[in-house]
This record gives C-alpha cells, structure tokens and sequence, in this order.
C-alpha cells in the first residue's frame, strides 16, 4: 500500500478503524511521523503515529458518505413538508465553523431548509479575533461557534483547558460575542463546541447549549440542529434541551445547556 498523504481517508487500526479521519498535516515529532486528523463525520480532531494509520478504501467511505447523505435529506424533506403552509421569518444565524467541508455542508443544508443562515470557514484559533467584526456587519439571531475538538488526554484532566485541543478558542469566542452582546442587548443564542469540548466553561462563558456534557463525539450535523431549533421556534416559547436532545446522535451526553427563547417571528 501507497505512503499516507494529506488529503487521504484513514481510520486507526489500533482503535478498529471506528472513525473516519481526514489527514490535514503530516509532522515529525522524534524522527516518527505524525499524522494530524479531523473526523470526516464527526467534530473531532486527533493525532496518530502514521504507522497505526490504514488508508481507508474509496467504496467504504462512499457507503458512509451515502448514508449520511440520506439522513441530512431526510430531515430537509420533514421539515419542507412541516412547514410549507406556514408564513413567518426565521431566526437570523451566524455559524462560525473551523472545516472547510463542513462550512460548505453546513450551508447547504441552511439553505435547503430555508433558514437565514452566514456560514463562516474560520480555524478555530482565529474564530475570537474576528467574531466581533462579524456580528457587527450580519446582526444575527443565533451564533454558532463550531469546527474540531478533542481531549488529548481522554478520561482525564477534565478541568483543565490544555488537556482540549481548540475549547480554550471556543471559550474566548463565547466571551467576545457574550461582551458584544451586553453592549448591544440583542439577547443573542449561543451553541459552542465541538467533540470532547470543556462543556462546563463552554457554559460559564455564555454559551446556551455546548458540547460536549460526556466528552464524547458529536456528529457534523448536531450544532446545526440545535441552531435549526431556536430559529425555527417562536419568541414567546423557552427550548430547553430536552426538545431537542431527541434529534440529537446521542442526546445530552453529546450537547447540553440552560436553555434559550426561540427567534422565530410569525407574520400572521
């Protein structure tokens, strides 16, 4: 088998190939080469000695692709049919995502379920310095503050903001927007993290729903459904997670919160 590169699909063999990654950098690190991963369908991001990495083969990842796939247009064909009849104006949303791939999929299923939604492709790193720029120019209802995560050491120094590989630019993001939103008063809805994140801060910040209560995974698609609910949900009515952690992969061990008011406004 061909060397490992950048751009390929690989799964661990040490852990059973039980997520699909995508190899965004190859380091050296004590004459060993280290492969830096993001999850293909979950928010995670790890690392891995590139000896313990298999190239996972192209009708594999297709199945998965397709399988998602089909989950995303079956949410987007529900919600389609649930509210055609309805006329009203959606939450406005502001999705600051640290992927690539995972902003344009983002957009395109805003798009195709009809929400107001500026999906931003901004590393995780960046995503404090420019936060405040970019409520002031879109305005929006809703923020979420999303890309990869991951403890480096699982199991393991839980309240410790250096055992997470981005929370900490989760956290000050949440902070920035948080002041911003005092200044204004705009009472804006704040879903931050990604997979394993400091779910405690994440809150103690200001975030209304965070990732990730159980340090565990979360799916691609879960921070947009937490969005999808609060814009989808009329201002008089308080979400609390327990309407939405049915949607979510694995409910509130995944993402958790105090809550929110909905930013839907009805027309008639």
């Amino acid at each position: 088998m061909r060397n490992i590169r950048k751009g390929d699909i690989v799964g661990r063999k040490s852990y059973g190939k039980d997520i699909y990654f995508k190899v965004v950098n190859i380091i050296e690190i004590k004459n060993e080469k280290v492969a830096i991963l993001n999850g293909l369908f979950e928010r995670i991001e790890a690392d891995s000695l590139i000896s313990d990495l298999e190239i996972i083969p192209k009708n594999m990842v297709n199945e998965r692709l397709e399988k998602s796939s089909k989950i995303i247009n079956k949410r987007i064909n529900k919600y389609n049919y649930k509210r055609s009849y309805e006329k009203t104006v959606t939450g406005k949303i502001l999705h600051l995502d640290g992927d690539r791939k995972y902003s344009e999929k983002s957009y395109n299923y805003y798009k195709k379920v009809g929400l107001n939604a500026t999906v931003k492709n901004i590393p995780e790193y960046k995503q404090p310095k420019v936060v405040n720029r970019l409520l002031e120019i879109y305005k929006p209802d809703i923020l979420v503050v999303t890309g990869h995560d991951g403890m480096l050491k699982k199991g393991k120094k839980y309240n410790d903001i250096f055992n997470y590989r981005n929370s900490r630019y989760f956290i000050e993001t949440v902070k920035q927007a948080r002041k911003y939103d005092k200044e204004k008063d705009e009472k804006l809805v704040i879903f931050a993290g990604a997979c394993q994140s400091y779910f405690e801060a994440l809150i103690s910040a200001g975030a209304n729903f965070a990732s990730s209560p159980g340090r565990i995974l979360i799916d691609f698609l879960d921070p947009l459904l937490v969005a999808e609910k609060i814009a989808t949900t009329e201002r008089y009515k308080f979400v609390t997670i327990d309407d939405i952690a049915y949607e979510l992969r694995d409910g509130k061990n995944g993402v958790s919160g105090i809550g929110a008011n909905g930013k839907l406004k009805m027309l008639i």
